[in-house]
Formats: C-alpha cells, sequence, structure tokens
C-alpha cells in the first residue's frame, strides 16, 4: 500500500485534505467515491515520492529481470493467479527499484490492464522484445512458457556479456597500470635528471622525454581538457548512423576481434528471432524488434531489408545473403530451416552453435591483445629509460676517451 494525499469537496461544498492508503490513483479516486467526496487533487506523500526518486536513479539490472521472469514462471505454473503472484513478487524481490516497478504493474492491473500494457509503462526495464514476447503468451494462454523462456534468454546474453567483459578486464587492467607508470615517471623522476643533463648534448629521444615530462608537469591540466573535448567531438560525430556502420566495418577488419565481433551480432540475432519466434511472435513483428536488438548497424541494415523481403512475400534467407556479414553455412541452414518450416528451432540451434564459436574467437583475441598491450606498455617504459640513459652513456664514453 501506499500513501496518497488528496484535497477534496463534501457535499456541502466545503473543502477539505486528508491522505489514505491505496494501491495506485485510481484506487484513491474509488475510496473518495465511496466517502461521498469530490477529488480535486490527488497525489503521491512526500515519502512515497522520495522513495520513488531515490529509486528510479538506480538501474535494473538484466540479470535481476531474468530473475523476476523466473520466479514469475514457476509462481503461474504452480496455478497461483497473476495478482497472487504479483504480491508474492513484491515481498520476495530484493532489487527495490523492481520492487517500486511491480508495485506499479500490480496497481495498473488491479485497474483492468493487461500485463503487457502494465509493463509497456517501463520500457527501460521491459523492452519491447520482452512486452511483445509475454502480449504473444496471454493472448494464446502459454504465459508461463514464455516468461521461462525469457528468463534462459536473459541467462543466456547475461552469461555471453560476462564472458566478453571478463575477458577484456585483463587487458584493460595493463593499459591502466601501463598509463599510470608513464605519466608518473614522466611527472616525478625524469624532472630529478634535468639539471644533471642540464649542460650535456641531448639525443632525440632525450629531448622527446623532456619535452613530455614538462608539457605534463605545466600543461597537464589543459591536456586533460583537450583530450575530454576530442573525446566529445569524436563521440558525437560517432553518433550518426554513416559513423557508426564506419567504424564497424574498420572493426570487422579486426584480425580474430572482427570475427568475434561478426559472431556476436549474429549469435543475438539468432537468439532473439528464434525465441520470440517460438513464443508465438509473428516474423514480421520479430523482425522488427530484433533489428535494434543485435547491437551492430550492418546487421540492422540487413534485418531492415528483411522486414521488406518478408512482407512481399519473399524468403528471409535472401537479403541476409546481402553484404557477407553472415556465413553461408550458417545461411543455408537458414534456407532448409525455411523450407521445413522450423525456422525458430533451427535459430536457436545456430545461435547456440555461433555461441560456442564466438567463446573460442573471443578466447583467441584476448591471447592476442595481452601480449600486444605488454609490448606497447613495455615499448613506451623502455624508450622512456633509454631517453634517460643515453646521454649518460655519452658522458661516460667521453670521460673515458679523456
Amino acid at each position: 500500500m501506499n500513501e496518497f494525499q488528496y484535497i477534496a469537496l463534501t457535499e456541502a461544498g466545503q473543502r477539505i485534505n486528508g491522505a489514505v492508503e491505496a494501491e495506485s490513483e485510481a484506487a484513491v479516486l474509488r475510496v473518495l467515491e465511496e466517502k461521498k467526496l469530490f477529488p480535486l487533487q490527488v497525489h503521491a506523500g512526500a515519502a512515497e515520492r522520495r522513495a520513488r526518486f531515490q529509486w528510479r536513479k538506480r538501474k535494473v539490472r538484466n540479470r535481476e529481470v531474468g530473475v523476476l521472469y523466473g520466479q514469475m514462471a514457476d509462481l503461474i505454473g504452480s496455478g497461483v493467479p497473476l495478482m497472487r503472484a504479483l504480491d508474492t513478487l513484491i515481498k520476495s524481490t530484493v532489487s527495490r527499484p523492481l520492487v517500486e516497478i511491480l508495485k506499479q504493474i500490480r496497481a495498473n492491473v488491479s485497474d483492468g490492464k493487461s500485463l503487457t500494457e502494465a509493463m509497456r509503462d517501463h520500457p527501460d526495464v521491459f523492452p519491447p522484445l520482452h512486452t511483445a514476447m509475454v502480449q504473444a503468451g496471454e493472448r494464446a494462454a502459454f504465459l508461463e512458457d514464455v516468461l521461462r523462456s525469457l528468463s534462459e534468454f536473459l541467462e543466456r546474453l547475461d552469461e555471453l556479456r560476462g564472458k566478453v567483459l571478463g575477458a577484456l578486464t585483463y587487458p584493460l587492467l595493463l593499459v591502466l597500470v601501463g598509463v599510470t607508470v608513464m605519466v608518473a615517471a614522466l611527472v616525478f623522476f625524469v624532472p630529478r635528471f634535468e639539471p644533471l643533463l642540464a649542460g650535456v648534448k641531448k639525443p632525440m629521444p632525450t629531448e622527446l622525454v623532456f619535452f613530455l615530462s614538462t608539457a605534463m608537469r605545466h600543461y597537464g591540466h589543459w591536456m586533460v581538457l583537450g583530450l575530454a573535448g576530442l573525446i566529445a567531438l569524436v563521440w558525437s560525430r560517432l553518433r550518426t548512423d554513416a559513423a557508426r556502420k564506419k567504424i564497424e566495418r574498420w572493426r570487422l577488419k579486426i584480425p580474430v576481434a572482427g570475427e568475434a565481433l561478426r559472431l556476436l551480432a549474429i549469435t543475438r540475432f539468432c537468439r532473439i528471432l528464434g525465441t520470440m519466434l517460438t513464443n508465438g511472435v509473428p516474423l514480421l513483428q520479430a523482425l522488427r524488434i530484433s533489428k535494434d536488438a543485435t547491437g551492430s548497424s550492418l546487421m540492422a541494415e540487413r534485418i531492415g531489408e528483411a522486414v521488406e523481403s518478408v512482407r512481399d512475400g519473399k524468403r528471409l534467407s535472401e537479403p541476409l545473403s546481402e553484404g557477407a556479414f553472415i556465413p553461408d553455412q550458417i545461411l543455408a541452414m537458414i534456407t532448409v530451416a525455411e523450407e521445413s518450416n522450423k525456422l525458430d528451432k533451427v535459430l536457436l540451434q545456430i545461435a547456440d552453435t555461433v555461441e560456442r564459436r564466438t567463446n573460442r574467437q573471443v578466447d583467441q583475441a584476448v591471447r592476442l591483445i595481452e601480449p600486444a598491450i605488454l609490448c606497447l606498455v613495455a615499448g613506451g617504459i623502455g624508450f622512456l629509460a633509454l631517453g634517460l640513459l643515453l646521454p649518460i652513456f655519452t658522458m661516460a664514453t667521453a670521460l673515458g676517451a679523456k
């Protein structure tokens, strides 16, 4: 129950203020009607507003949504009515932001809305992919299967995302440590050599090291601001569709890593489309939703062409074959699946197979990235040491010749 404050008129026309506990504003209006009061204003109490604002700032993670779907599927599968299932989830859910959203969904469902309509009021938590599948499950009376499928789908995506992020953790840590060591050396270590080598003829590496040290110490804040401005400028330019496509084409040409990125987009497309088709979502609607969920602008372009092709009565595999983005063996499997009317099952099988290949590609890319970063860090530190030691060796050689 939430607390609501109201301003209403009595039958005699007297203006009164009050508070009432209810599930939603609609429930408050019903309570005021029973009391023969005419409502002028109804709004959430101060404590409720503060709680909503506090939890609205926190984002609900996909893993939490996946657990929610699994628990709701178990409750509905056990014969628990939807309203009672929502009450149980509100009590058992740990995530406070998700609890607030469940309370709003429960209130909307009690006011006569369907579960799909209530979920659509929270697109940041329940994207169109989820609501389309839930809608199909509600209409065809297999909501439990849809929720369980969504739970497994989000779990697989979370595992794949964790695999990629976990593989990149060590290379990013190497970069951070290398940059920190270089900056610390230029700011604190190199200046101690400047008085020692003041009267000595310096080779080019030494001049460059001293120049970088001076610039870092005296203009470091301007360099940081300039770098931030450059990043902001590049980021604004990259938000256009044309720039994203160019960057993606460049990334796909990177050895091993490019192939891993391509397979990752194919995996997401096959799993999303296959899951939606398995749960009764029409093909055209499933294609429109999966277009924006693959994370690849090139793949989205192919899917957009596929929507028009399927609408005209053509096969899905024809537009997907253009651009050589999807491998021929996968296209052959999709073609056979269309002919045998088993596209949903085959797409999920393709997703499982390509996911295993993606994991291998990610492992190979990481094995190549780590030594490359180590070489770059070692090269930078080596150049720094060379710049400081060369004039010392020159001085020692000159003194030995005398």
